[in-house]
């Protein structure tokens, strides 16, 4: 039995051509199964992206998106805003595909096909900092010098691995600055090398061990790291322990919130899903279930 009558598949026109035929090969037959009428789009930019998200969000039940997390960053964007929203089903094709992972989408294909077909339908947090939408996380210092000193060669050669390289270059060269945060409950401020606002699970594929962390809970987890040392590390790790105490951190701080205000002593570039975006100051809220995407059972 179909379970969609209508949806729209955007892929990379601009991919190997022989490569992407092998791709829309393996999803296209299981996909029909469950979609009665499957229109297949090419998208030669960001922008043709944003615009066929915005042109079909109201006259298809599904938009499925073949493409990694900046491609999905820019349809999340595109259709946020818009009073009729599709659901959304995520086919990962880039480097690291965080939040189809979050998602359970497996990483290959034809299976990730199968599990939109048999998947269900959630509804979604989506994550606002000032006037744009984020799935994943919102942050500043450490998280956004590791994008920034991704080399472009080494990400279309290496994959995931420039994402380490990159990581282990920002965590030599990381600098703490003065921040102050507002939340709806409480004030912060001090020196740290990184501030997250976390709604996914996963950061260069990476899970992030916080049991409390979920998509759909309507709230942000705010994590403040004072120091890029392994003592960090052992905090993080720590708080996937549900006894562990949020006052026996000593290298970073956690807190949950629907709001925050960010202002920084300088200017510091904020990197949303992957994209450097703006600059602070910042506010950022959670908009609780407000999308439906399709989860793998």
């Amino acid at each position: 039995m179909r379970k969609y009558e209508t949806a729209v598949l955007l892929y990379n026109g601009n991919a190997d051509e022989e490569e992407m035929r092998t791709k829309l090969t393996q999803i296209v037959a299981n996909l029909s199964l469950a979609i009665k009428q499957l229109h297949l789009l090419q998208t030669d930019s960001i922008e043709d992206v944003k615009e066929a998200c915005v042109r079909y969000a109201a006259k298809v039940d599904v938009l499925l998106v073949l493409g990694g997390d900046g491609t999905v960053h820019a349809c999340i964007n595109a259709i946020s805003p818009l009073k009729k929203r599709p659901i959304i089903g995520i086919l990962p094709g880039g480097t690291c595909n965080d939040f189809s992972r979050v998602l359970h989408m497996p990483q290959q294909l034809g299976e990730a096909a199968s599990s939109i077909v048999d998947g269900e339908v959630v509804e979604i947090d989506v994550g606002k900092a000032d006037d744009r939408y984020f799935l994943n996380f919102w942050g500043i210092g450490l998280i956004a010098e590791t994008s920034q000193n991704i080399d472009p060669n080494q990400k279309k050669n290496f994959g995931v691995l420039s994402y380490f390289m990159s990581t282990l270059k920002s965590l030599s060269q990381a600098e703490s600055f003065s921040y102050q945060i507002t939340t709806d409950e409480q004030n912060f401020a001090g020196e740290a090398v990184m501030i997250v606002a976390l709604n996914g699970r996963f950061l260069g594929t990476q899970e992030v061990p916080i049991s409390s962390l979920q998509p759909d809970d309507g709230k942000l987890d705010i994590l403040i790291v004072k120091n890029s040392n392994l003592a960090f590390f052992r905090d993080l790790l720590a708080m996937n322990d549900p006894n562990k105490k949020l006052k026996e951190l000593n290298e970073m701080m956690y807190v949950q919130t629907t709001y925050l205000q960010v202002t920084t002593e300088n200017k510091k570039e904020i990197d949303m899903d992957g994209e450097i975006i703006a600059t602070t100051p910042s506010e950022v809220e959670i908009i609780p279930k407000h999308l439906q995407m399709i989860r793998a059972k």
